[in-house]
Parts: structure tokens; C-alpha cells; sequence
């Protein structure tokens, strides 16, 4: 079931998003769709969080689904783009879910296993395609709905340190360093520097012991949400 939850919360979130373009709405609208997905997600998928561990165990309780639709609407707007991009900017997800497949492998998660590696794959084609015909483009359709996958995984593989690292350090930390020097060199410097931004912590992650894994998640996230109270830093 939650394969075709997975697949009609896209579903939605790509209809939503095209009928908000085509008619001018209101992006009110591309959100309510994105609630919906999540909805789905959470009802058909049976996928929540009733618990975060993060040291210690912690039971959310009548929070479980507002922080698990808020968790999943948050992530799937990460990489939210308004304009055209570059194709490549698609790295910096690929980079994600790549290291979602491997940390599913380890774990012997089979939902995580395929489904990064599928989206990994489907990533991988548009970014050749991009190459060798320099006709493809990348909007808020196409990243909405890889971010909304990613939130997906986050949630599949439980409230963990991977769940927590894997979204922020590997897209949104990079992504918001891409905004912030896209004004000042070419975009495939900004891209290339990002890139490499996202493998290094996508490195640290399996090579460095947890507890200070521990430590450089929470002073780093604590330092991304101070940052989302000014309009100027916001990437959420």
C-alpha cells in the first residue's frame, strides 16, 4: 500500500501543481495538493511518526500527524523552484537519495532500497537527457515531487539520526548554499561547489562516530532554524 500512496501523493502534487500554472491560480493551491499527498501518505500509506529518536526515545503522541504532515509538506518544498533551472541542480537530490539507498541497504529496508534506487535512476536520466539534447529544464513540478519523495524515505526509515542528516545535510544545507552563491559565479560552479558540499557530508556520515554525528546535527539544525525567522534565509 505504501507504494501506491507514494505513487498517487505524486500523482496529486503534479496535477495540482500543473492546473495551478495553466488556470493562474493561487499557490495556496499547489500547497492544499501537497497537503492532500501527505494525507494519503499518512492514511493509506499507514507511514507516521510516533516516536523520534534522537538519543533518546521520545513518543509524540496527539503530535503524531501534524508533525508528520508538517515534516512531509516542509521537506517536499526544499527544493521548490519557481524558474527554470539547470538540469544539474538535480545533483544535490541525487546525492540524497543515493545515500537514502545505501543507508536502506544497510538496514535491510526494502521500500527505502527500491524506491531510492528507482528515483535515483529516473534522476539520472534527466540529468544525460539534459546533457546530450540540452533541452530539459527543471521547475517546481519535477523538484516538488522529488522532494515530496524524499520526505517519503525520511519518514519509511523512522524519527532517526539517518532521517534527520539525509534531508538537511545532504539537500537543504547545499541547496541554501547554492541560493546564496548563484549571484556570484556561473551556475555550474554553484551547482559543482553544492555538490561537493552535499558528498562531504554525505561521507561524514558513515565514517564519523555518532555521537559526534550527534552533536554537528544539532548545532547545525539548530542554527538552520534560527535562520528560517528571516525572510532573507528562508528556504522553507
Amino acid at each position: 500500500m505504501l507504494y501506491l500512496a507514494l505513487l498517487i501523493g505524486i500523482v496529486s502534487i503534479v496535477i495540482t501543481d500543473k492546473l495551478t500554472q495553466a488556470f493562474k491560480l493561487s499557490s495556496i493551491w499547489v500547497l492544499i495538493g501537497q497537503i492532500c499527498a501527505s494525507l494519503v501518505i499518512i492514511m493509506v500509506g499507514k507511514l507516521e511518526f510516533s516516536h523520534i529518536i534522537l538519543g533518546n526515545y521520545f513518543e509524540l503522541g496527539y503530535l503524531t500527524i501534524p508533525f508528520t504532515l508538517l515534516f512531509l509538506v516542509g521537506f517536499t518544498n526544499v527544493m521548490n523552484i519557481e524558474k527554470d533551472q539547470n538540469p544539474s541542480i538535480l545533483l544535490l537530490p541525487f546525492v540524497s537519495l543515493v545515500c537514502f539507498s545505501m543507508s536502506a541497504f544497510i538496514m535491510g529496508h526494502s521500500f527505502g532500497l527500491i524506491t531510492g534506487i528507482c528515483t535515483s535512476l529516473t534522476i539520472m536520466f534527466i540529468l544525460l537527457y539534459g546533457y546530450f539534447s540540452g533541452k530539459a529544464f527543471v521547475g517546481s513540478t519535477l523538484t516538488t515531487s522529488i522532494g515530496f519523495v524524499i520526505a517519503v524515505l525520511s519518514i519509511s526509515l523512522e524519527m532517526s539520526i539517518i532521517t534527520i542528516y539525509i534531508p538537511i545535510f545532504t539537500l537543504a544545507l547545499p541547496f541554501t548554499l547554492y541560493y546564496f552563491i548563484k549571484d556570484k559565479f556561473t551556475s555550474i560552479q554553484s551547482i559543482t561547489v553544492s555538490t561537493l558540499v552535499a558528498i562531504l557530508f554525505s561521507v561524514l556520515m558513515f565514517i564519523v562516530p555518532f555521537n559526534i554525528i550527534w552533536y554537528l546535527v544539532v548545532g547545525l539544525t539548530s542554527i538552520l532554524i534560527i535562520t528560517q525567522f528571516s525572510r532573507k534565509y528562508r528556504f522553507i
